[in-house]
């Protein structure tokens, strides 16, 4: 079926098998978001921002509702995925997001504002970065999404996802495209999460027209490392002992690792003058040690 070609029964036959892989991710009282089935033995593929709370819940499209445990997080690139113990579930078909073109047809599903399997349609605007997000590249689509859709699918006129749908910036809804999910879901297990939402922020210095670049921490999820290190929202990451960062990608690649360790990381706090410290334990538990920030 060609995309330009989709006749209104067939658009609204592709939309309701979207919906059916399309749920509901509900996380106590953190709220939640939406989510698309990846695979059919349980995997669901959603934000990591969407699945902040310890209890974890995914209800599909029939109103089967299960317990989820998260399997895999990159709060980088803000995705995460999940799993439920179920079988025989109605995947979600992806498409290749290297063939995107601006003006191309796309839908989202999500459930906005309690509205479950809500639709809205839109074009493509542009696909790679967009200012002040970094480097990573975004499918910007000219769509309505609303709180609730965090996590449900963006999707071309034949129903593949073609992105996760992640944040609205400059009325352009902006989602992660499918090939960074797919390479996600097929790289190996990493514990390497902090627990924040992170901003670059350009930090004047004492001497006239210089900068130094920081991570400002928007968010600090409750129970998260750097949380229990006392690390606080407004807070700006300038880098390890060893090196200052530079982009979002270098707090990525010093958060790479498995199992237990230390990272030690400097900050800023209320000034720009005093640069504080802290040692944040990854990938679970060490012995007992100071990871108070100083």
């Amino acid at each position: 079926m060609g995309t330009n070609n989709v006749s209104m029964m067939g658009f609204g036959e592709i939309a309701e098998q979207l919906r059916r892989s399309t749920v509901a991710v509900h996380a106590g009282g953190h709220g939640g978001g939406s989510g698309v089935i990846w695979s059919s033995d349980g995997t669901v593929v959603t934000n990591a921002h969407v699945v902040r709370g310890s209890h974890l819940g995914v209800e599909l499209w029939d109103g089967r509702q299960y317990d989820a445990t998260v399997t895999k997080r990159d709060s980088r690139r803000d995705l995460a995925s999940v799993r439920i113990q179920a079988t025989d579930l109605p995947a979600a078909n992806v498409a290749d997001s290297s063939d995107i073109r601006a003006g191309e047809l796309a839908i989202a599903i999500g459930n906005p504002l309690g509205f479950v399997g809500a639709l809205s349609t839109g074009v493509i605007h542009a696909i790679g970065p967009v200012y002040g997000l970094g480097i990573q590249s975004w499918v910007q689509a000219d769509l309505r999404l609303a709180p609730g859709n965090s996590g449900g699918p963006l999707a071309n006129a034949r129903g593949e996802v073609i992105g996760i749908n992640t944040m609205v910036a400059r009325r352009l809804a902006l989602a992660i495209p499918s090939n960074i999910v797919t390479t996600f879901i097929s790289a190996g297990a990493s514990d390497g999460w902090l627990g924040v939402t992170v901003y670059p922020v350009q930090i004047p210095q004492t001497q006239r027209n210089e900068y130094r670049f920081g991570l400002v921490l928007l968010e600090v999820e409750c129970g998260g490392p750097a949380a229990s290190s006392s690390l606080l929202p407004g807070d700006i990451l300038l880098g390890t002992e060893r090196k200052s960062f530079r982009s979002a990608n270098d707090l990525h690649a010093a958060l790479l690792g498995n199992g237990p360790r230390l990272l030690r990381l400097e900050f800023l706090r209320g000034n720009y003058t005093r640069v504080r410290r802290v040692t944040v334990q990854l990938g679970g538990q060490l012995a007992p040690g100071s990871t108070i920030a100083a």
